[in-house]
Order: C-alpha cells, then structure tokens, then sequence
C-alpha cells in the first residue's frame, strides 16, 4: 500500500530513487488520487484477510501526513475490515496513530518498524536530513513498545566506509533493547542502480570527499554492495542481539507477530 508517490526524507541512498521506479520529481511528494477509495473498495473485495505493508517505495509518515492523515484514515479502514498490517517508517510521527494501531493488534497481526541506520545523531541529518534524528527514533520505539505494540529496529543500509563499524551495529543494539524493541533486523550493505547510484556519489562527494572512489574501486556497477566487513559484523550483531535476548532472523519475526491469529489462534479449539 503506497498512498504517496515520492518522498521528502532526503535520504542520501534511497533505493527508491533508482531510474526503474520512473518517480519523477522524487523528492515532491504527491498523495495519489482517491487513494482511501481505492483502498476501502479493495479491501471490501477480499474474501480472506491477511497482513497489508506499507512504507516499502515512500514514507507513510511524511511531514504532508501531519494534516493529510491519509494513512491514519487507511488504518481505520485496515482495522474496519479486520487485516492486519506491517510499517516500516523513519517518522516519529507514527506515534499519532497508537489508538489504531492497538486496535488493529487486538484482532489481527500488527508490526512496526523503525528504520535506524546510525547511532550517531550528527551523521544522520548528513544521510537523512529531513528525518527526526535516530535518538528520537529510539524514543519512538519506546513509546511504541510501552503502549504494547510489537515494534522494532530496521538496521538497513549499512554503508560500506561509513557506517559499517562494530561500535555502530553493537551500539544500535544496544539502544533497540534500551527501547523496548522486539527485535532487530539487518542488512550489511546497500543497494546501488541508474539514478540511486548517481544520486548517492554527488553526495559523497558533498559530504565524504574520496569516499565515492572507494565504492567505484570495489564495486563497479554492482548493485549489492555489501560491506566488507559483512561477516564479522554479523558474528557481533548476532552475538549482541542473542544476549539481549532479541529478535533479529526474519522468520523468528514473523512467528512471533503473528503468533496468536490465524492458526495458532484456531487449533485452541
């Protein structure tokens, strides 16, 4: 469910903006015509349930949703239906929209999550500069967390010579379990294509002079770029994450947001 197109966040390495997506204008963000029509008239043709996303090609939560609350309004309707639904946000303005969250949580399978890639608030407003900085995204997840929704942290990208330092990973860890989080979720590297690519090396150069010559160094064209320290990045973050006691494999996540609906919650009988 995307019911804007494009996207004001700013973020230096947003897939999104790759050239095969055909966003004009990427960084205008446009709610699409009708959208909670369209929503409400699909939902109403389903005959089987199941789990809406959203936030995958632009932010649900972008600073026009503040007046718009065009995806508040499709959690209503998410809920009226009875489905469930998965979020993945920067905003901290998703805490607005707890009431329905809840909601939703109480019948159907509910999961949200915050999209953190540093620790260290002074280097996301050079990466993400439209966004509420990551201490604040912490505390979103805290107050998530505290009015019992299931919610964790999206540790995506890494970007390799940049981000991808054990002092980083172990120190978004630590601050997802300080939050509440239920889990965290990974991903040592980034994409890179047409148009994202280009987008991503003007700004390197504006911000991280040489950086970009490393990346054409390594990676070529290459579209996954993971970070050269993948492995032992991962050995750590797991290592963190099993003694924190959480979640940070994607089917461990899924059993446990859904768990209780469904089948689980019918063979009680």
């Amino acid at each position: 469910m995307n019911i804007y197109r494009g996207c004001s966040h700013g973020c230096i390495y947003c897939d999104s903006r790759s050239d095969c997506y055909r966003i004009e204008a990427f960084d205008r963000v446009r709610a699409k015509e009708d959208a909670l029509r369209v929503i409400r008239d699909d939902l109403a043709r389903k005959v089987q349930t199941g789990v809406i996303g959203t936030g995958s090609m632009s932010d649900p939560y972008n600073p026009f949703e503040a007046e718009l609350q065009l995806t508040r309004h499709a959690l209503e309707l998410i809920y009226a239906f009875g489905f469930g639904v998965a979020i993945t946000t920067k905003s901290t303005l998703v805490t607005r929209d707890m009431d329905v969250l809840c909601d939703i949580q109480r019948n159907a399978p509910m999961l949200i999550k915050l999209s953190v890639t540093t620790a260290d608030d002074r280097l996301s407003k050079l990466i993400e500069p439209n966004v509420a900085p990551s201490s604040e995204r912490f505390e979103a997840v805290r107050r998530l967390s505290d009015a019992g929704l299931y919610c964790g942290v999206l540790l995506m990208p890494t970007l390799p010579f940049l981000t991808d330092t054990e002092e980083n990973i172990l120190e978004i860890v630590r601050l997802a379990k300080e939050s509440g989080a239920r889990f965290v979720f990974p991903s040592f590297g980034v994409t890179l294509r047409s148009g994202q690519r280009e987008h991503y090396y003007h700004k390197l150069d504006q911000f991280f002079p040489g950086l970009k010559e490393k990346y054409i160094k390594r990676y070529g064209d290459r579209y996954n770029c993971t970070s050269p320290k993948a492995k032992q990045l991962y050995t750590v973050f797991a290592e963190a994450c099993h003694k924190l006691g959480l979640r940070y494999r994607m089917p461990q996540i899924v059993q446990d947001y859904k768990r209780g609906y469904g089948i689980d919650q019918l063979s009680l009988f």
